[in-house]
């Protein structure tokens, strides 16, 4: 099993640390670099984003790990590639200033990773480094590759229409 991981500029020093805590976590994957592999604050990252989402699409059982700025313009560019289930990760709490639209503070992000995974088998995770900790960061990619797919007809239903 693999984990495919790419950024630009934005992620690569999260990135670097990333990849070494995912080698020493025991969970059985290879972990493959698809960029950036160098600091360049020019670099765009559709050119690294685009590869992870082609990786994944390709071999059903890996999972993709990109990083960016917001995270959202990486999940976007990956969910173009058919096959591809990107979710957003903003760090432990929304914000939100805290509260959410029915008044309440149950806005959990780390349960928005286990709901995409349990109910749209989210297979990329898109980490926004500006608002996530590398502690969050390492808790979410542990949390998003330990959860399972419910397998209920339902969701299978849902995802094959698109």
């Amino acid at each position: 099993m693999k984990i495919y991981i790419g950024t630009d500029h934005t992620g690569f020093e999260l990135k670097e640390k990333l990849k070494a805590y995912l080698s020493v976590l025991g969970l059985g994957y290879e972990v493959i670099d698809k960029g950036a592999f160098e600091l360049n604050t020019e670099d765009d990252y559709p050119d690294f984003v685009t590869p992870v989402a082609e990786e994944v699409a390709k071999d059903k059982e890996s999972f993709g790990i990109i990083l960016g700025g917001t995270g959202q313009g990486e999940a976007m560019c990956a969910n173009k590639t058919k096959g591809v289930r990107a979710l957003v990760f903003y760090g432990e709490k929304l914000p939100i200033d805290k509260v959410d639209i029915k008044g309440d503070e149950s806005n959990d992000s780390f349960e928005i990773i286990k709901l995409a995974r349990e109910h749209n088998d989210a297979n990329i995770i898109s980490i926004s480094t500006r608002f996530v900790t590398e502690d969050e960061a390492k808790f979410a990619i542990e949390l998003f590759l330990k959860t399972k797919f419910s397998e209920e007809e339902r969701h299978i239903r849902r995802i094959n229409k698109f």
